[in-house]
């Protein structure tokens, strides 16, 4: 599976998201720039939701906390 990446040319540089995930969003003086911002914008999204997430399950037991091989996923599963 893979994510995405919508890139706008708009006046001043390039605007980028991530169709599948929203609030992923940044821009850029030029295409590599946005792209570049782009991934940084979904790491720190990421971790922020991350962080979240782990501050709702305080008190839960939770069985397992793992790595999920994003790659293997398949999006017509």
């Amino acid at each position: 599976m893979n994510l995405t990446a919508v890139f706008v040319e708009v006046e001043g540089g390039i605007m980028a998201w991530i169709e599948e995930m929203e609030g992923v969003a940044t821009q850029g003086a030029t295409l590599a720039e946005a792209r570049e911002n782009l991934l940084d914008a979904l790491a720190e999204t990421l971790e922020a939701r991350r962080e979240l997430a782990r501050r709702k399950q305080q008190g839960n037991a939770i069985l397992s906390r793992e790595a999920l091989p994003f790659g293997g996923l398949n999006a017509a599963a």
